[in-house]
C-alpha cells in the first residue's frame, strides 16, 4: 500500500478479497485528484485495476453525493439496448464500516480525461472530432429508453424545471456563505419564466468534457464519467449546462469564451448544437431560460464548494478558491437572459 494511504486501507483491502477471491498481489491505493464531489481512489493489484468511488464524510447537502444512484444507472446502462459507454461496475456497499460512508467499485478504464477544455497538444482535426464526440455521446444518452432499462422510477416525470429549481433554491439556502443577489435575481426570474415543455429522457446532470474518458489514441469516448446527478430530467438541461465553456472564460473554470475557436479546430457553439441535434434526430435546442439555469446551477454548486470548504470537508485542496467562483457564475447567468446565441 502507498505512503499516505487513507485510514480505511486495512479494512479495505480484506473486504475486496472476500468480494473478489481471484484478486493477486498487494493492494495499491491512490487518491485521484481534481474533484469536487465524491473522493475517488484508484485500487490496483497484481491481476485487476480497480476504481473506488465514495460519499464524503462529515454533514453533506440532502440528496447529494449519491453513489448508490451512481451505481444503479452505470449497471443500468451497460445493459441497454443502445449502450453508453459506462465503467463497468462491480460491486456497491451502503454499509460505512469499510471505508466510512457508503461506495462502490467499478473495473477501471484505460483512456484519456482533458482537464482544459482548450485541449492544448492536440491537433485541430483531433480537437474538432472529440468536442464531436461528445455531442454524439450525449445525443446517445438523450436517445436510451430508460423504462426499458429498468429506470421508470429513477425520477419523476413531468414538470422537471419546477422541481429543479425548488431543489437548488433549498441548495443555495443551504450552502449560502454569503449574499449573492444574482443567484437571487436568477432563481426570480426562472421561477417566472418556466417552459411548458415536458420531455423527459435520462439526464446526466454534469456532462462535461472533463467527466468524458476518450480512447487512448482515438476521438471516441470510451467511458462517461461522475453520474452522481443523474436522473430523469429534461435534455436541455443537459445540454445548456455542457455548452455553458462557449459563454465563459478561460479563468472562469476553464471556458473557451475569447480564444480563437477556428484556428484551435474547436465548433462553435451553433455549430456544436447543430451536430447534437443531428445526432439526436432533431428537437428542440436551449433558449435563454435553459442557460439561464445552468448558471444558476453552476453558481450554487461552487457556493457549495466554498460551503465545504469552511466546514473542511471539501474534496478538493482549492475548494475555496473554486467556491468564489459563484459570483462569476451567476453574473453569466443574468447575461444570458439576454443571449439566446453565444455571445460574438
Amino acid at each position: 500500500m502507498t505512503v499516505n494511504t487513507p485510514e480505511f486501507a486495512p479494512r479495505l483491502d480484506p473486504f475486496l478479497r472476500a468480494q473478489l477471491p481471484s484478486l493477486t498481489g498487494p493492494m495499491r491505493l491512490q487518491a485521484i485528484g481534481g474533484g469536487q464531489s465524491n473522493p475517488t481512489f484508484f485500487v490496483d493489484f497484481d491481476n485487476r485495476r480497480l476504481v473506488l468511488r465514495k460519499k464524503p464524510e462529515g454533514d453533506v447537502l440532502p440528496s447529494a453525493h449519491a453513489v448508490d444512484r451512481e451505481y444503479r444507472v452505470m449497471r443500468a446502462l451497460a445493459r441497454t439496448a443502445l449502450p453508453v459507454p459506462v465503467p463497468p461496475t462491480v460491486l456497491y456497499h451502503a454499509g460505512s464500516e469499510v471505508v466510512g460512508t457508503p461506495f462502490y467499485v467499478m473495473d477501471r478504464v484505460e483512456g484519456r480525461v482533458f482537464a482544459d477544455n482548450a485541449l492544448p497538444g492536440l491537433a485541430p482535426t483531433e480537437r474538432r472530432a472529440i468536442y464531436l464526440a461528445m455531442a454524439e455521446t450525449l445525443a446517445q444518452l438523450h436517445r436510451v429508453d430508460w423504462r426499458a432499462a429498468g429506470l421508470a422510477d429513477f425520477g419523476r416525470q413531468g414538470p422537471f424545471f419546477q422541481r429543479q429549481l425548488r431543489r437548488w433554491t433549498q441548495q443555495w439556502a443551504l450552502s449560502k456563505t454569503r449574499e449573492n443577489p444574482a443567484i437571487d435575481q436568477l432563481i426570480a426570474w426562472l421561477g417566472a419564466h418556466m417552459p411548458d415543455d415536458d420531455t423527459t429522457t435520462l439526464a446526466h446532470g454534469d456532462f462535461k468534457l472533463n467527466n468524458l474518458m476518450f480512447h487512448p489514441t482515438e476521438p471516441r469516448v470510451v467511458a462517461v464519467l461522475d453520474w452522481e446527478l443523474s436522473t430523469l430530467g429534461h435534455p436541455l438541461a443537459d445540454v445548456a449546462f455542457n455548452t455553458v465553456p462557449w459563454r465563459t472564460l478561460p479563468t472562469e473554470f476553464g471556458g473557451i469564451r475569447g480564444l480563437d475557436l477556428t484556428a484551435l479546430g474547436i465548433p462553435s457553439e451553433q455549430e456544436y448544437l447543430a451536430h447534437y441535434q443531428c445526432a439526436i434526430g432533431g428537437g428542440a435546442l436551449p433558449a435563454p431560460f435553459h442557460w439561464a439555469f445552468a448558471f444558476m446551477r453552476w453558481a450554487v454548486i461552487f457556493e457549495g464548494i466554498a460551503a465545504r470548504a469552511q466546514r473542511g470537508n471539501a474534496v478538493a485542496d482549492n475548494a475555496a478558491e473554486v467556491g468564489a467562483l459563484s459570483v462569476a457564475m451567476a453574473q453569466r447567468g443574468l447575461e444570458a437572459l439576454h443571449t439566446p446565441a453565444f455571445p460574438s
